[in-house]
């Protein structure tokens, strides 16, 4: 009996985030997207389906009209099936209804106005899926949307029926999915045409009916070590040949997701669960977990992580990047309020596009490329934020409002009129997390906290490895039949001792207590232990001023019996001194309307160990002009804030801010900190 073609499905994802630099969107451009749409276009055979992301279509409409172009030739002669998305490349679960709505239909605007195209299917941003999205794409006009295997696999479906399109429903909505072969992902582009071709051939022989591909663009000549592969190799010719041979044997069906919709039955229900890739869901752990998770899949062996088993082993939820990086929350709460903002006051437009490119997913989260640990987008990121909030509030006087803007269970005050927003945090010491400069479009808060990454033990671990082995494995790469995927590189990693880590999650300003023998490189390594930290303190906040002109704020706390703030430990050798028994503190923040900050610091100096040292650490965006004075300070070190983090090149050293640390004498009992916001 003839077997019926299986329907391969093969889609191509073209991104760049909002805030990259030009040069990489031009070598990306030129090295990689081009060079895979003129092979696809060459064979007349071949339905070109592409998601091209919104910032990688804006950045191209001004400097490479060329590239949009031909994708106008090809769609006008009906090679393209276009992917939606939302137009910024957001993670569409972080979003709010509304948010979601908007960035899909202006994909779907910029795609019919430009090349003509109204198709349906969608390219799920980071394949996050949460089961109210079924509403809200379907009311988008989604028909069917891309979700891995994995997301079926964790539902309770069996690998063995997952070729097929299903189907779900939400809230009486109903969309079609369609699940993303993982195996064909760790197949193309890495390995041999040969190898490739008989997975084909094996799954018609098997009575498959489907077979759907759709990954980065960038795997074919952007990741490191893939261009001379796919290219140098003749691999994309081979496999393009290959794939035309098996439709014209009838092995193979090479199809869009309208043919899919149309002629390919339903198999059936299906209610997904929360989830994205394995290795997402292994990135978002928190460092600790993740190393005992790396540890647990390998105690599992990889014959089982490589069957349906490995369904039952899942990290965390994409989310939980947001508790991981307080960094990474701080800027999705923020962003989330101001769009509330721009919702209640009608929504115009150009406040609209600009939080739209602030929710550009790049910057929120971190796996094998750099992400949140990139600051040219967290950069990108406030200075769009910025800008919506200055059209939002154009001529307003200073204001303040309260609530839990960052969903901790802590109230925080949000200060902010026509040039400035500030959140500040009592609960944290009156930390400022986020000093928001309207007119210099930036925050200048904006330093990320060093921390260790359950990669770090993994590069520490791997340390001193066989280099004859390093070696042997590079010469099998160059004559090998496969290329190394980005995970095969990043066992490369390697650290001969574990990077520094921050004492507290930082903000503009923290105060401590410390010896005076504290030496600089101690406090540049965070090695060092205070001997009082207010960094966490839960102080008392009380406005005691709003005008036009100005914001006071006071902060208060005790050092009780040995304590500080309310529950921290103060130091052991003051516990007994009648004069610490109720010693005050307290932080008058004035926040001026030009956007300036005085903080003015109270302690009662005789509840301190003599001879030491109250330290104010600053914490800074790496290129703010923002200037800082302290007049009582005895030494003033500065250092920059750099991380090790994990990339697609391997481990990089990156400045993600600067810091600055006054020292000012214990006995004096009072100190002046002023920031200077650029140009004032």
């Amino acid at each position: 009996m003839t077997r019926a073609p299986l329907d391969f499905y093969c889609g191509f994802h073209l991104h760049q985030p909002v805030g990259n630099f030009g040069a990489v969107f031009e070598s990306h451009i030129r090295d990689v997207y081009r060079p895979l749409l003129a092979h696809l276009a060459a064979r007349s055979e071949w339905p070109v389906i592409v998601h091209v992301s919104g910032p990688l279509f804006e950045w191209c409409e001004r400097h490479d009209h060329a590239f949009i172009d031909d994708l106008a030739r090809l769609s006008a002669a009906g090679r393209t099936e276009f992917l939606l998305a939302g137009f910024y490349e957001p993670v569409l679960a972080c979003l709010s209804r509304d948010d979601r709505l908007q960035q899909i239909a202006w994909m779907k605007e910029y795609l019919a106005e430009r090349f003509g195209a109204r198709d349906t299917g969608l390219w799920l941003t980071e394949r996050v899926w949460e089961p109210d999205l079924t509403r809200d794409l379907a009311d988008a006009g989604v028909t069917y949307a891309l979700v891995d295997d994995r997301h079926l696999l964790v539902s309770g479906h069996l690998r063995g029926a997952m070729q097929q399109r299903f189907r779900t429903e939400h809230d009486g909505r109903l969309l079609d999915v369609l699940p993303i072969d993982e195996r064909l992902r760790y197949l193309i582009p890495f390995q041999s045409v040969a190898k490739i071709t008989k997975h084909f051939r094996d799954e018609q022989t098997a009575g498959k009916r489907l077979a759907v591909f759709a990954d980065d663009g960038e795997k074919f000549g952007g990741w490191p070590k893939t261009f001379e592969w796919v290219y140098g190799t003749g691999w994309m010719n081979g496999f393009l040949d290959g794939m035309v041979r098996l439709q014209d044997e009838g092995v193979i069906r090479l199809v869009r997701g309208t043919d899919v919709l149309r002629d390919a039955p339903s198999g059936g229900l299906a209610y997904l669960a929360t989830a994205s890739y394995h290795e997402m869901e292994e990135w978002s752990l928190p460092p600790e977990l993740g190393v005992r998770h790396l540890q647990f899949v390998a105690d599992v062996g990889e014959t089982r992580m490589q069957s349906e088993d490995n369904a039952f082993v899942r990290g965390a939820h994409w989310k939980h990047f947001l508790v991981k990086y307080p960094e990474a929350n701080r800027a999705h709460k923020y962003m989330m309020a101001l769009s509330a903002l721009c919702h209640a006051r009608g929504n115009p437009a150009a406040a609209r596009r600009a939080i739209g490119r602030a929710q550009c997913n790049d910057s929120l989260w971190h796996g094998v490329f750099g992400g949140l640990y990139l600051p040219w987008l967290r950069e990108a990121m406030w200075g769009n934020l910025a800008e919506a909030e200055s059209l939002l509030r154009a001529g307003e006087a200073l204001a303040v409002t309260t609530g839990d803007f960052d969903a901790d269970g802590h109230p925080e005050l949000w200060v902010h009129g026509a040039h400035v927003s500030v959140v500040l945090a009592p609960h944290r010491g009156g930390a400022i997390e986020i000093y928001l400069l309207l007119d210099a479009k930036e925050n200048a808060a904006d330093a990320l906290t060093r921390r260790i990454e359950a990669y770090h033990y993994a590069a520490v671990a791997a340390h001193g490895a066989n280099s004859a082995n390093a070696s042997a494995n590079t010469a099998d790469d160059t004559n090998s039949s496969s290329a190394p995927s980005i995970h095969d590189i990043e066992q490369e990693n390697t650290l001969a001792a574990l990077p520094p880590a921050d004492l507290d999650v930082r903000s503009l300003l923290q105060v401590r207590v410390v010896y005076a023998t504290l030496t600089q490189a101690a406090w540049q390594d965070a090695s060092y232990t205070p001997l009082v930290s207010f960094t966490n303190a839960r102080l008392r906040a009380v406005v005691e001023l709003v005008t036009a002109r100005e914001v006071r704020i006071a902060l208060t706390g005790y050092l009780e019996n040995g304590v500080h703030g309310e529950n921290a430990v103060y130091a052991e050798n003051a516990a007994h001194d009648e004069n610490a028994a109720r010693a005050g503190y307290k932080m008058h923040v004035t926040i001026a309307a030009d956007g300036s900050i005085t903080c003015d610091v109270n302690w009662r100096a005789l509840a301190l160990p003599v001879g030491n040292l109250l330290a104010v650490e600053v914490s800074l965006g790496a290129r703010t002009a923002t200037r800082v004075v302290c007049r009582e300070a005895v030494e003033r070190w500065h250092s920059p804030i750099e991380s090790i983090a994990k990339s697609e090149r391997g481990l990089e050293r990156t400045a993600q801010g600067r810091a600055l640390l006054f020292l000012i004498p214990a006995a004096l009992g009072q100190a002046t900190i002023t920031f200077y916001a650029p140009n004032t």
